[in-house]
């Protein structure tokens, strides 16, 4: 809902044309989409975005370089396990800090204030049970989603509501490294609390807890974005492969490595 009269002006989070960028105004939604994609995505390739948007590769190439040039977003080289072949690896962009910045995280500085002053004065056994306070009504909320079904229904209910919460989430198959089930994996591609959760750990720890008790497995924290991670990445073990999942298991954040600049 627009209010006040600013029907023109541009969505909280909009990654807008930088003054004397060059860059022509008209094409500021299409680069914030693009950001906005690698957002969602993860480490993604310029045929990828390019693809999922319908743009010609200089197109695509263009945006990519606004968003290099501007700090949200950056070059990796992909890693890939066994062998690979001839060629060099492939470029993946992957979202900065900055990047995740222009999009969802007003009232950080207050809220880690808040935090801080709760340890100083209550102890850190009162983030602990703030934490869990806060997580038990996402929990609530989300149980008539997850309550039914195979588990790898119910790990996508589960990211599905992620996602409506604005954690851009995902689920799918884990990966394995020889034999066995890998179980599930969750993957959220933002968090809007990530810079709070950096100070304070024991947010994604409750939230961790929470994902266990839906599923009503063992789950275990792979990455997460307030760690540096490009995504938080939840392994969530199929019942009767937990004394495998230790061995099985392949956060899908290892596999990209910092590439030399303009590779």
């Amino acid at each position: 809902m627009k209010k006040n009269g600013a029907a023109d002006a541009p969505a909280r989070g909009a990654i807008s044309a930088a003054p004397g960028s060059g860059v022509p105004a008209s094409s500021a939604p299409t680069r914030g989409q693009v950001a906005r994609l690698i957002l969602e995505l993860g480490p993604s390739t310029a045929a990828t975005l390019g693809g999922r948007l319908g743009l010609t590769p200089a197109a695509i190439r263009r945006h990519l370089d606004n968003l290099l040039a501007e700090g949200l977003i950056e070059t990796r080289t992909a890693r890939t396990y066994g062998n690979r072949g001839r060629g060099r690896p492939a470029k993946v962009f992957v979202i900065t800090d900055a990047g995740r910045s222009a999009f969802e995280h007003a009232y950080d500085d207050l809220a880690s204030s808040a935090l801080r002053f709760l340890a100083e004065t209550a102890g850190p056994d009162a983030i602990a049970e703030f934490a869990r306070r806060q997580v038990s009504d996402l929990e609530r909320r989300y149980a008539p989603a997850v309550a039914r079904g195979e588990l790898a229904s119910r790990v996508q209910a589960l990211a599905e509501a992620l996602s409506a919460d604005g954690y851009a989430a995902s689920a799918g198959p884990a990966p394995t490294i020889g034999h066995g089930g890998g179980g599930e994996q969750l993957c959220q591609h933002h968090c809007p609390v990530a810079h709070v959760a950096a100070e304070f750990p024991q947010l994604c720890e409750a939230e961790t807890e929470a994902f266990g008790r839906l599923l009503g497995t063992p789950v275990r924290r792979l990455a997460t974005i307030a760690h540096g991670d490009g995504i938080c990445t939840t392994h969530v073990t199929h019942v009767g492969n937990a004394a495998s999942a230790e061995t099985v298991a392949v956060p899908v954040t290892t596999e990209i490595t910092p590439g030399p600049e303009g590779s």
